[in-house]
């Protein structure tokens, strides 16, 4: 088992360029134009509502600004290299910019929203004079399932079901652990296994400076500087937190072409994953053992939340997956135990559990900052024996029956919002903000 979430961590935690919603669909557009082996004359892509609504708002990296599916796919049709995975976009230059802004504006790239199938889904179809191509990516953003070229088959992997796509169904390894068994394997790994995941600390901090010292998109941990160099509120580790995952989220949905460390195939995820911990060690440095073992516990616990929450959902991932890594690994830092751990998982399942995803966009830095807040006060409130009792709401007889419970409700119990939430977006962005 060891072995097995080592493997795991190293495909759940990669750098990532912008949005992984929108470089998903990049991503795609680009295999499919290097497969066409010719000048694209149609360009179609189906994407399921979730990358749909992820995807519509948010900037992308290197596009001076612009926001969405549509400059993101012209990008990757134009100068996009598939095999950056989701960096896709590191390599589009600036002087095809133009070009994929007309083919935006002229109505060349279409994009339709698919409510049924899986909630991580991309499919692109380009025609030229000569041929077609396709290609499919499921379960996870960067996941191939099918590539075509005319009738030739390049790659197919899919699974029998209606989507023709691979199935979300797979349990992670991790959920054949309690969460008392997760953290006790982490602790036998060595720091040679691990140390990759220091390297995201830096990472995830260089995006913060930029949203720290320049207003970029909402402007929330900009904001939140200016109140603590003006004394208007302390720089204490619940403030810090806030700030710093805030400013990181501010610059990356602004369309800052940096890369930061994601975690389960989101950067926000990432965002939030490691920079309360960053905090943390900045105010109580600790050894890169512990640091490197408090990264894994973190970004292994967000596994184990969203395999009952799904890597998309109608509730805010960093709210209610991200947050739960970073309390338990905070909690785990401070050494108050197994117990401690379960008791700041079930705090934040108590608190955060009802937020809502509309979409990655500016606004997204207001929820990190509440995220990274509510991780930080959850390990707090254990520290000094304040820990939400069992059978109280959605938290139930263990820490592990309370996952599944907050699986329940964002799963089962949330899809419709999901669909309503869909069509507010899309009915404001049709009619300019206007819905009716």
């Amino acid at each position: 088992m060891k072995d097995v979430l080592i493997q795991l961590l190293k495909s759940e935690v990669k750098p990532a360029l912008g949005c992984t919603e929108p470089g998903a669909v990049a991503l795609a557009v680009a295999r499919a134009r290097e497969v066409l082996g010719h000048e694209c004359k149609e360009c179609s892509i189906e994407v399921s509502a979730n990358i749909y609504k992820n995807g519509m708002g948010v900037g992308i990296p290197g596009s001076n600004g612009k926001v969405g599916l549509e400059i993101a796919a012209a990008m990757g049709l134009l100068g996009g290299d598939s095999g950056l995975g989701l960096d896709v976009l590191e390599s589009v230059k600036e002087t095809q910019l133009d070009e994929a802004q007309r083919l935006v504006d002229e109505g060349f790239i279409n994009i339709s929203p698919l409510k049924e199938g899986d909630r991580i889904f991309t499919r692109v179809v380009l025609k030229s004079e000569y041929g077609t191509s396709e290609a499919v990516i499921s379960t996870k953003h960067d996941n191939f399932i099918l590539i075509k070229k005319d009738d030739e088959t390049i790659l197919n992997t899919c699974m029998s079901n209606a989507a023709g796509s691979a199935s979300e169904g797979e349990e992670s390894p991790v959920v054949s652990l309690s969460i008392r068994q997760l953290i006790e394997t982490v602790e036998k790994f060595e720091l040679k296994e691990i140390e990759f995941l220091i390297e995201g600390i830096s990472m995830n901090k260089k995006m913060a400076e930029k949203g720290l010292y320049q207003k970029l998109g909402a402007g929330v941990g900009y904001s939140l500087k200016k109140a603590i160099e003006d004394g208007f509120i302390s720089a204490d580790l619940i403030n810090m937190s806030m700030m710093v995952t805030a400013a990181a989220s501010d610059a990356r949905m602004s369309g800052v072409k940096m890369s930061v460390m994601s975690s389960n195939g989101s950067g926000n995820h990432g965002l939030t994953a490691i920079l309360p911990i960053a905090v943390y060690n900045d105010k109580y440095p600790q050894s890169d053992d512990r640091l490197a073992k408090a990264l894994a516990i973190s970004h292994l616990v967000i596994s184990y939340v969203k395999n009952y929450t799904g890597r998309l959902s109608a509730v805010c991932g960093c709210g209610v997956a991200a947050s739960v890594g970073s309390a338990a690994a905070i909690t785990w830092l401070m050494g108050l135990g197994y117990d401690g751990v379960e008791g700041a998982i079930n705090n934040m399942i108590a608190n955060l559990s009802g937020m809502v995803c509309d979409g990655a966009k500016a606004g997204c830095a207001y929820k990190l900052s509440s995220a990274a807040a509510a991780a930080m006060q959850s390990a707090i409130n254990v520290k000094y024996g304040s820990i939400v009792p069992k059978l109280n709401g959605i938290v139930g007889e263990t820490v592990e029956q309370s996952i599944r419970n907050l699986g329940e409700v964002s799963g089962r119990g949330m899809r419709i919002t999901d669909d309503v939430i869909v069509d507010v977006m899309d009915g404001m962005n049709k009619n300019k903000g206007v819905l009716v």
